[in-house]
């Protein structure tokens, strides 16, 4: 490899260190319970489906900035689902998944190593990926306070919480909002789970009630791989102050990084449906509540998780340790050191089971 091999700069891939936890797990007589990873496992809707066929026939290249139907229905969705006012469809911007955008956005936006970028103290390993690509600084801070006299470039803010369900409200992200505007940072929400609230109200960064209908500086990233279950289909966009996202737009030409057409169809569809939306909500919110009554009665204190698709559980011991107690019963969860120094005794239970596999995973924990 040359010196300068890129992955040297990274963090080793957290899920490889699972293989024997998984090992274990799948040799449960009645299978393995695969609770580690966030990925759907219900179908995609047909009217999602027959959207995405409706184009294949189409030859020619697509568009980076993706179809006009497409832009409007984001800001259609993001009015209607969350009481987003005051965007353009021309902010919108296609991506190929948010992982793609949540780890390239600091290099597109020309960051580098005299500059920081904030991210959570537990957080989503892709934000200090994100910061390591570009050769920046990365803080983890919740609090702004923790920065002194710096000027961020960057501050990645995730609400609701991935790994914790941990959900800001409206004064915490206002004043977030107003620090970087003081600052002259960017403020980047990671908003994906922001569909899914079971016990607290989640607010985007664009809504008026944090950022009075300036959407200078700020940008929003949603998904549609977990209320659409799209993450098949590598569907997702960033929205938010339009010169930002027309800076990323001309760069992204630059680098070929287009949605494929039928991709663009599927998500529209998605975007105009709510329908869809609600059922797949309905149905994480029966698995929630069967598989959170399990995991206390086993003796886990469950911390947040008052939103999104995990369990933020911990027993007061190394998080190894409980990844394999789980692992003894053919459950397969994530460790909280995935997503920090200071979650070292928290593991991330993800909701993303079918139902039978949710009511064997419960059952398991009940004996």
């Amino acid at each position: 490899m040359p010196r300068s091999a890129v992955s040297h700069a990274l963090p080793d891939f957290p899920w490889d260190s699972l293989a024997a936890a998984k090992a274990k797990a799948e040799s449960h007589p009645d299978g393995i319970v695969n609770l580690s990873v966030g990925t759907p496992v219900d179908p995609v809707a047909p009217l999602i489906r027959e959207a995405l066929a409706s184009v294949s026939e189409v030859p020619g290249y697509p568009t980076t900035h993706g179809t006009p139907e497409l832009r409007a229905a984001a800001v259609g969705a993001l009015a209607r689902r969350y009481g987003v006012t005051g965007l353009h469809p021309d902010a919108v911007l296609p991506a190929l998944g948010t992982k793609e955008m949540i780890a390239w956005l600091p290099r597109l936006l020309g960051l580098g190593p005299d500059d920081l970028v904030v991210i959570p103290e537990v957080a989503y390993p892709t934000y200090e990926v994100g910061g390591l690509l570009a050769g920046c600084r990365v803080l983890r801070a919740d609090g702004m306070t923790r920065l002194g006299p710096e000027s961020p470039a960057l501050i990645f803010v995730n609400s609701p919480s991935n790994p914790t369900g941990k959900v800001l409200g409206i004064d915490h992200l206002r004043k977030t909002v107003e620090f970087a505007r003081e600052r002259g940072a960017i403020v980047v929400s990671d908003e994906c789970y922001l569909g899914l609230t079971w016990e607290a109200e989640g607010y985007s960064v664009l809504d008026p009630r944090v950022c009075d209908g300036d959407h200078t500086g700020l940008l929003a990233v949603h998904s549609l791989s977990k209320t659409s279950n799209l993450a098949s289909y590598r569907a997702g966009f960033v929205t938010g102050d339009p010169a930002l996202v027309a800076e990323l737009l001309e760069v992204r030409k630059h680098a070929g990084m287009i949605m494929p057409l039928p991709v663009q169809a599927a998500m529209t569809a998605a975007l105009s449906d709510d329908d869809h939306e609600d059922e797949q909500r309905e149905r994480y919110r029966m698995r929630r509540e069967v598989l959170l009554g399990a995991v206390r009665d086993a003796g886990f204190t469950v911390d947040n998780s008052e939103a999104g698709l995990y369990l933020w559980a911990t027993r007061g011991e190394p998080c190894r340790d409980t990844v394999d107690w789980f692992a003894d019963r053919g459950i397969l969860v994530a460790p909280g050191d995935f997503y920090g120094p200071g979650s070292g005794q928290h593991v991330r239970i993800a909701l993303t089971g079918t139902d039978e596999r949710i009511a064997a995973a419960a059952g398991r924990l009940q004996r």
